[in-house]
């Protein structure tokens, strides 16, 4: 439209999902969640290993939500999302939102030996790096990870997903019932657990001389004669859980039974978990299962509605809290 010798230009925002391969499922519940189909993008392995991207229409002008978890392969999928990052961006996407529900690396966080790097801030340079101007994810291993980004970071907790199952399962202000965290890092998540729950917590204190290979020494709170809810952030090998459980139990505890938001379950997890005292291991899809596993113990909530909810807030430039009730912030 020509007015006053100048061009002007009226057009509505344009909303696209894609997901790359780490975790396709995922992105599906949530484009559905959204009542949108995926987007369509060419992703190609070649022969040497290379790793190219397409996008099969045009994303000129759109909002481009690239959902991908960053689950086994690991740095393959990193790289996968990076090149989609920057095809988006060499395509005049308006705006390039990476949605990552399991940010890989996030461990890493810190130097604790000379000579360490800090990889979960070297993972932020390379997202941003690549032309993301906004990053979604799910409960951070340590929320000070958030810092190492210059732009908007939504970080999600699936805190109330994990209240609304145990409520269901009658532990809501149960006097037969705790919250323990499985070691000191966690207090502040079953802090919040119980308060939601309105029960006592606990806190079993490991020590730790390998990085996944733990000890517990002793439980600090009463556990005897009650059902036990443990709440982590992440399962890896399971060690630290099952090894919790045993201690538990043999403090008098009645059942254990354990939480966590993202589901790694390396090495033998799958088999420790089966063969442990613990009888409800409860995580969420940020990460698939891996198939041909016992799994008889373990029950997955899904995170879409969550993190469908937040995708279209953001793209309507709602508030990201209210999903949450205030509460998106753990740390």
């Amino acid at each position: 439209m020509l007015q006053n010798g100048h061009l002007t230009q009226n057009t509505e925002k344009r909303l696209m999902i894609v997901s790359g391969q780490g975790y396709p499922e995922l992105a599906e519940r949530m484009a559905d969640r959204i009542d949108m189909e995926l987007s369509g993008v060419e992703l190609v392995k070649f022969p040497g290993g290379e790793l190219y991207a397409r996008y099969l229409e045009s994303v000129r002008g759109a909002d481009i939500f690239i959902i991908q978890s960053l689950c086994e392969p690991v740095n393959e999928n990193l790289m996968q999302l990076l090149i989609m990052i920057d095809a988006a961006k060499r395509a005049s996407a308006k705006r390039i939102v990476a949605v990552i529900p399991w940010y890989a690396y996030s461990r890493q966080d810190r130097k604790t030996k000379p000579r360490e790097p800090i990889t979960a801030r070297l993972i932020a340079n390379m997202i941003q790096a690549a032309g993301a101007e906004r990053v979604m994810t799910m409960d951070l291993h340590t929320g000070q990870i958030e810092g190492y980004f210059t732009f908007p970071v939504d970080h999600l907790t699936a805190m109330h997903t994990f209240v609304d199952y145990f409520v269901d399962q009658g532990f809501k202000d149960a006097d037969d019932a705790v919250v323990v965290a499985p070691d000191t890092g966690e207090v502040k998540v079953a802090k919040q657990l119980a308060g939601h729950l309105r029960l006592p917590w606990a806190i079993v204190n490991k020590m730790r001389d390998k990085p996944d290979r733990s000890e517990v020494t002793h439980v600090i709170g009463d556990v005897a004669g009650k059902r036990v809810l443990m709440i982590d952030d992440i399962i890896a090998t399971g060690g630290t859980l099952v090894n919790a459980a045993a201690r538990l139990v043999e403090d008098g505890a009645t059942e254990v039974r354990a939480a966590a938001t993202h589901g790694e379950l390396s090495g033998n997890a799958y088999e420790k978990i089966e063969e442990s005292l613990i009888k409800e291991v409860v995580v969420t899809d940020t990460l698939p299962l891996k198939s041909g596993r016992p799994r008889s113990k373990i029950k997955t909530l899904t995170i879409a509605p969550i993190l469908a909810s937040t995708i279209k807030n953001v793209f309507t430039d709602e508030s990201v809290s209210e999903v949450f009730m205030g509460e998106n912030q753990l740390f």
